[in-house]
C-alpha cells in the first residue's frame, strides 16, 4: 500500500497555507501538493505495471472464502452434533431427514467454496510467476553451428584473439607515462604489473563464470561478467588502467559460444546413443531374421525329404494302398507350400531393410491420457520391442493400439512424426517419440500414408494401472 511521506501530510500543507500572508509558505505548500501528486502517480504506475492490485484482490478474496469455509464447517459440525443427539429418538425421523438434507447441502457448498478457493490460489500463483518471471528470458541461439567441432574451432579463434590483445597490450586502456618518486622506470613497471594483475583477475573470474554456464543462467552469467568488468575498472581507476570494452565483449562472446558448444556436444552424445540403439535394434532384428531363415530352410528340407520318401514308398506299394498315402502326400505338399511362403517372407525382410512395423503404444499410468509413443522396429516379433520399452524405467507396461507392417516403415514413421511435430511432448529432443494427440488423429494420418486396412484398439487395457487404483482406493477406505 502507498505510504505517505510526512512532509506530504495534510497537516503540514494546511499549516503552510495558514501563513498565506507570508507568501513563501503557501508557495511551498503548492510545490508539496505537486510533488505529492507526482509521487502518488509514480506509485500508481508501479502498482498497475506489476499487477499488484490483482494479487491484493485475490488475497482478500481467498481470505473471505476461507472465512466462509470455516463458518460452514462450524455450522456443519453443529448440525452433525444435533443429528447425533436426535438419532436414538424414533419420533423425530422427519427432523433427522431434514437435517441430513441440510448437511448434504452444506457439504456441497463447502466443496464448491474449496474448489473456488483452489482456483483463485492457482490464479494467484500463476500471476506471481508472471511477475517474478518478468526479468527472465529464454535463450535464443546466436550461432547455430552444425557440429560441436565447429563451435570448438570458433572458441579457439576467440581465445586466440584475447591472447593477441593481451600480447599487443590493447586489452586495457592505460598510460605508461607514470612516475614513482620521479622514477619513470619504476612507474612503468608499476603500471605493467597493475595491467597483469587486473587481466589475471578478470580472466580467472570469467573462466569460473563460463565453466558454470547453463541454460538457466546464461543472461545472469553475462551480467556477472559485466559486473566484474565494472568492479575491476573501478579498483584501478586511480592508476588510469581499465579493461577495454572490446576485450570484455570477447569474453561475453566466449560465454555464449561455450554454452552453445556444450549444448551441441550433449545433442551429439544423445544422437550417438540413439544411433547405437538403432544399430543394436537392427542387429537384433537381423539376427532374428537369419535365425528364422535357417528355421524355415530346415523345415523346407524336412518336407521335401518327407515327400521324396513318400513318393518312393508309393512306387513300392500296391495301388490299393495308394489312397491313404496320397492323402498324406497332399498334406505334406500343403505344409511345404506354407513353408516356402514363410521363407519368401523372411528372405524379403532380410533383403528389404526398410520393411518393418510402426507401432502406436500408450502408457496411461506413466504418462496420462492421450499421450502416445510412435516408433518403428524391424523385429520379426515386434512385441519383443514393446516389452523392452516397458522395462524397469517405467512403472507400468505399454498398451498396443496398432501394429502396422509396412514395406517402408521409416517413411511411414517419419510421416506420422512430421504430422504431429507441434504436438511433441518433448519439443527440444526430437528423439523422444511421445506425442500429445488423440488416437483418431493418428488413425487419420495413417490412412493417408498407408493403403492397407489397420485395426486400431481404442481402449487401453492398462490392467496393472487400473488394479493399482483399486488397491489404492481400498487402502484409503481401510485407513479412513
Amino acid at each position: 500500500m502507498y505510504k505517505e511521506k510526512i512532509w506530504f501530510s495534510p497537516i503540514i500543507i494546511g499549516l503552510l497555507f495558514a501563513f498565506w500572508f507570508l507568501i513563501i509558505p503557501p508557495v511551498v505548500g503548492i510545490v508539496l501538493i505537486v510533488l505529492k501528486y507526482k509521487d502518488m502517480k509514480k506509485y500508481q504506475t508501479f502498482w498497475e505495471k506489476n499487477r499488484l492490485g490483482e494479487l491484493v484482490d485475490l488475497k482478500v478474496k481467498i481470505e473471505e472464502l476461507e472465512d466462509q469455509i470455516d463458518n460452514k464447517q462450524k455450522v456443519l459440525q453443529e448440525l452433525e452434533e444435533v443429528l447425533k443427539e436426535y438419532q436414538p429418538i424414533t419420533d423425530i425421523l422427519e427432523i433427522k431427514d431434514q437435517l441430513a438434507i441440510k448437511i448434504e447441502t452444506l457439504r456441497q457448498e463447502k466443496s464448491s467454496i474449496e474448489n473456488e478457493t483452489k482456483k483463485i490460489r492457482d490464479e494467484a500463483a500463476l500471476l506471481k510467476d508472471d511477475i517474478e518471471g518478468m526479468a527472465f528470458g529464454f535463450y535464443t541461439p546466436r550461432y547455430g553451428m552444425e557440429t560441436s567441432e565447429a563451435y570448438n574451432i570458433k572458441l579457439k579463434e576467440i581465445r586466440d584473439k584475447q591472447k593477441g590483445m593481451v600480447k599487443q597490450k590493447i586489452a586495457t586502456n592505460h598510460s605508461l607515462d607514470w612516475q614513482i618518486g620521479g622514477d619513470k622506470k619504476r612507474g612503468k613497471e608499476f603500471i605493467l604489473d597493475t595491467i597483469k594483475l587486473t587481466l589475471r583477475a578478470f580472466n580467472n573470474e570469467c573462466d569460473n563464470i563460463i565453466a558454470k554456464v547453463k541454460y538457466s543462467n546464461v543472461e545472469a552469467s553475462k551480467d556477472r561478467i559485466q559486473k566484474v568488468f565494472e568492479q575491476l575498472n573501478k579498483l584501478t581507476d586511480m592508476q588510469l588502467v581499465s579493461i577495454t570494452k572490446d576485450y570484455r565483449d570477447l569474453k561475453i562472446e566466449e560465454l555464449y559460444l561455450k554454452y552453445e558448444f556444450e549444448v551441441k556436444k550433449e545433442e551429439e552424445r544423445l544422437e550417438q546413443l540413439e544411433i547405437k540403439e538403432r544399430m543394436r535394434e537392427e542387429a537384433r532384428a537381423l539376427k532374428e531374421l537369419e535365425k528364422q531363415k535357417e528355421k524355415v530352410e530346415k523345415e523346407e528340407r524336412h518336407f521335401e525329404q518327407a515327400i521324396e520318401k513318400l513318393k518312393k514308398q508309393m512306387e513300392e506299394t500296391d495301388e490299393g494302398k495308394h489312397a491313404k498315402l496320397i492323402e498324406k502326400l497332399k498334406e505334406l505338399e500343403k505344409q511345404l507350400e506354407e513353408t516356402k511362403k514363410n521363407k519368401e517372407d523372411v528372405l524379403y525382410r532380410v533383403q528389404n531393410t526398410r520393411a518393418g512395423y510402426v507401432y502406436i503404444i500408450s502408457n496411461i499410468g506413466s504418462f496420462g491420457e492421450n499421450i502416445y509413443k510412435i516408433g518403428m522396429t524391424r523385429r520379426l516379433e515386434p512385441m519383443d520391442r514393446v516389452r523392452e520399452l516397458g522395462d524397469a524405467s517405467v512403472p507400468f507396461t505399454f498398451d498396443v493400439h496398432a501394429m502396422i507392417f509396412s514395406e517402408d516403415a521409416p517413411t511411414l514413421e517419419n510421416a506420422l512424426h512430421k504430422a504431429f511435430t507441434y504436438k511433441r511432448v518433448n519439443k527440444i529432443n526430437e528423439r523422444k517419440e511421445f506425442f500429445s494427440v488423440t488416437l483418431q488423429e493418428i488413425e487419420e494420418v495413417v490412412k493417408k500414408n498407408h493403403n492397407k486396412t489397420i485395426e486400431f484398439t481404442k481402449l487401453a487395457e492398462a490392467a496393472e494401472y487400473r488394479q493399482t487404483l483399486n488397491v489404492d482406493r481400498e487402502q484409503k477406505i481401510i485407513a479412513g
